[in-house]
């Protein structure tokens, strides 16, 4: 079976990673302080090219992931370690909890989920990245949302799960969070951390989706701790996935990241090898050659892979009612192709629909409880707008 030159393409790999380290390098000690931004107008500025109108929600500092509460306020991370509850029109935010991460390159503090019983128990589910013995790794942690109204704070913080290895090394975390439709299971991504071989060792959570209980413990009946993999391990053979969600059907989706080319979305299935870094439809940052993925192989394929990349940000599976033509359809943020992405989905298939130019690299994607799409940008004219996308007519 073939296998990367690993010597000849390690150095390259970690100063480029398919876009996302040009967000890594930018200094947040250096980003001016952000100030709430007006109410949106009800209709915004239609986008040229696009089927939407855009209204400016908030403006944040270097933004990763953001969350609605059943009231309609928002959860919003900061890469420096700051979660945010903002008011329904962003008028008004408030820091809730500070997070010690480590901020270097794509490292930070990260996802950010309501659990599926948030209702009774409020507790929020989060990832950061954090330095330990040995090297880096992304964390699952979990708080509990209390206090009064107007003076929430998280507390009863604890770290759930760990990667393993800890490694060197300041990017491909992950660190995406999705809870099963039933709330029984926790889904969570563990990326390669640039260093290739991981996806498909055995003895590590690297490269990896994993399946836990709430609590951040294995799941019972895991697919491949049978072939010697740990327990928790879901999937394996993955490089940076940073969007997870799941459609009306159940079905889990997730994106992720390739090379030099060979951005996929992937149907995630029991116990499946999704090829990293045997296979990729992409290249090595030095021009060498990975083999494409082929029937027989072995391996899973993607289900949609793009080249030239998107770079693709947060996933999101739509049922709104707002923008009817789209509903079951995927969204995926653009990073290095400042872009919004629609993929069509069928069942357990998926092929490509638009590719909108948003003219700012597009870290996150939500559906709000009114129906209107929200994205998180990340660079561009601001640290990181918050926008607001409705029917353009």
């Amino acid at each position: 079976m073939y296998r990367i030159a690993l010597a000849a393409v390690a150095l390259t790999a970690a100063a480029a990673c398919n876009g996302e380290d040009s967000a890594a390098v930018q200094p947040v000690a250096a980003a001016p302080t952000p100030t709430p931004s007006p109410s949106p107008s009800p209709s915004g500025t239609p986008v040229a090219g696009t089927p939407f109108a855009r209204a400016v929600v908030a403006d944040f500092d270097a933004p990763w992931a953001m969350t609605f509460l059943p009231d309609r306020r928002m959860l919003v991370t900061e890469k420096k370690g700051e979660l945010l509850l903002v008011s329904a029109d962003g008028s008004a935010r408030r820091t809730i909890a500070t997070i010690d991460v480590d901020s270097a390159g794509q490292g930070g503090l990260m996802d950010v989920v309501l659990a599926p019983d948030f209702a009774t128990s409020k507790r929020v589910y989060f990832s950061y990245s954090a330095a330990g013995q040995g090297g880096k790794g992304v964390v699952l942690a979990r708080g509990v949302l209390s206090g009064d109204a107007g003076a929430e704070r998280l507390s009863m913080i604890e770290a759930l799960y760990r990667a393993t290895p800890l490694v060197n090394g300041d990017g491909h975390y992950s660190g995406r969070i999705a809870f099963s439709p039933d709330g029984q299971y926790l889904f969570f991504t563990n990326g390669d951390r640039q260093k290739f071989t991981p996806a498909q060792d055995k003895g590590g959570s690297l490269g990896k989706v994993l399946r836990l209980t709430p609590d951040g413990k294995p799941a019972a009946n895991n697919p491949l701790a049978a072939q010697g993999f740990l327990p928790e391990v879901w999937s394996n053979g993955h490089r940076n996935l940073l969007g997870l969600a799941f459609d009306a059907q159940g079905h889990l989706w997730q994106q992720e990241m390739g090379p030099k080319g060979g951005d996929e979305l992937n149907l995630v299935l029991p116990g499946r090898d999704y090829g990293w870094p045997n296979v990729s439809n992409g290249s090595n940052y030095d021009g060498s050659d990975i083999p494409d993925h082929a029937p027989g192989d072995g391996f899973e394929a993607p289900k949609v892979w793009w080249n030239p990349v998107i770079s693709p940000g947060g996933l999101m599976v739509y049922s709104g009612e707002l923008f009817p033509q789209y509903k079951g359809d995927a969204f995926i943020g653009g990073l290095s192709s400042q872009s919004l992405v629609r993929v069509d989905l069928n069942g357990i298939n998926a092929t490509k629909g638009d590719q909108w130019s948003m003219g700012a690299r597009i870290r996150e994607v939500e559906q709000g409880p009114d129906g209107a799409i929200y994205v998180l940008e990340d660079g561009g004219d601001s640290q990181g707008r918050l926008l607001r996308l409705t029917p353009a007519s």
